[in-house]
């Protein structure tokens, strides 16, 4: 099962000699060798990962003219620091947290969305009294005390609760029906099942008005020296999801299979469906595929906003320029 991503505000105590971060344009021609970038993702390969792994897996990467190594993530898979120290050209993460480290003056820029709803939730047995948000006062929560929608969650329903760490396990859950968990809900849920507890029941981060993307992020002076790539890249990324969701997922699960061993048939099928049925990459609102890989600068906004007025980022010191684009999108 997989982790929750965490926060990486350590990676500004790196100083990271911002000169060193930065990468010269390719002095090939666009006729040479595949283009080589590298993408570092925040988890193992699994269905999340479904528009990469069907770009590598059809070849559509190879198609648009480069050769893309792809490294999986995990509990200390460090995103960011990887990305602005220039040892990964995009990664993989959630806004919230790409937006704490761009604060903290790391030089990233997110670029296309991964899911249009981070699908990071509270679960709950299903025969859990609680019902809503405003029920959660008082109650032990285990998740990362980091996470952003904790102090959100406080300050709109005028709540109160205890925090345990989380431990990215879900043997707790299982064997008290009064655990209350975060989760990532495309994943979680398979092994509460598994272990022998009944189909959990979720509340919803978007539900309470905190609605953060799954992000596609670059090292921005990369992504500047290198904007035809970029783009090839993204349009090569969408083909994939769109195909991956649309279309046959057998070759994605192939590769995902070789990469990571714990992905059974099953697994992939059900975090997959998970994927399809709850528009994720689509959008839960989209009535097409229209918006597979993009982001708005409303949504930064407003996240933006929202971080400010919990006093998680001091008021000014981001604007949406700088944390975002939509120009390498196809």
């Amino acid at each position: 099962m997989r982790p929750l991503r965490s926060i990486t505000l350590a990676a500004a105590g790196i100083a990271l000699l911002c000169a060193g971060c930065s990468r010269q344009p390719a002095a090939a021609p666009e006729s040479a060798a595949p283009f080589k970038m590298t993408v570092q993702l925040d988890w193992v390969a699994e269905p999340e990962h479904g528009g990469i792994y069907q770009a590598l897996a059809k070849g559509y990467f190879r198609e648009a003219g480069l050769d893309v190594t792809v490294i999986q993530g995990g509990p200390n898979a460090f995103v960011m620091q990887k990305l602005a120290t220039g040892k990964a050209d995009i990664g993989q993460s959630d806004s919230t947290n790409t937006l704490l480290a761009i604060s903290q003056g790391l030089p990233l820029i997110q670029i296309g969305a991964v899911f249009q709803n981070d699908p990071s939730v509270l679960m709950l047995h299903a025969d859990n009294p609680v019902k809503r948000f405003e029920d959660l006062d008082g109650k032990t929560i285990m998740a990362r005390p980091e996470w952003a929608f904790l102090p959100y969650l406080r300050a709109k329903y005028h709540v109160n609760f205890n925090i345990i760490p989380q431990n990215f396990a879900v043997g707790n859950f299982i064997a008290d029906p009064n655990f209350i968990q975060q989760g990532f809900y495309t994943a979680e849920p398979y092994y509460i099942v598994k272990g022998g507890a009944k189909y959990p029941k979720f509340l919803y981060a978007w539900d309470a008005g905190f609605d953060a993307y799954t992000v596609l992020v670059a090292n921005r002076p990369w992504a500047e020296a290198n904007p035809a790539r970029v783009r090839a890249f993204l349009a090569a990324y969408i083909r994939g999801w769109k195909d991956y969701l649309e279309g046959d997922p057998a070759p994605a699960h192939a590769l995902m299979k070789q990469l990571n061993p714990n992905d059974t048939d099953d697994f992939l099928a059900f975090s997959r469906k998970m994927v399809v049925d709850e528009r994720l990459a689509i959008g839960r609102k989209a009535t097409d595929d229209s918006l597979t890989g993009r982001i708005t600068p409303e949504r930064f906004a407003l996240q933006i906003r929202q971080l400010e007025d919990l006093g998680i980022l001091p008021k000014g010191r981001l604007t949406v320029d700088q944390v975002m684009t939509t120009k390498y999108l196809p």
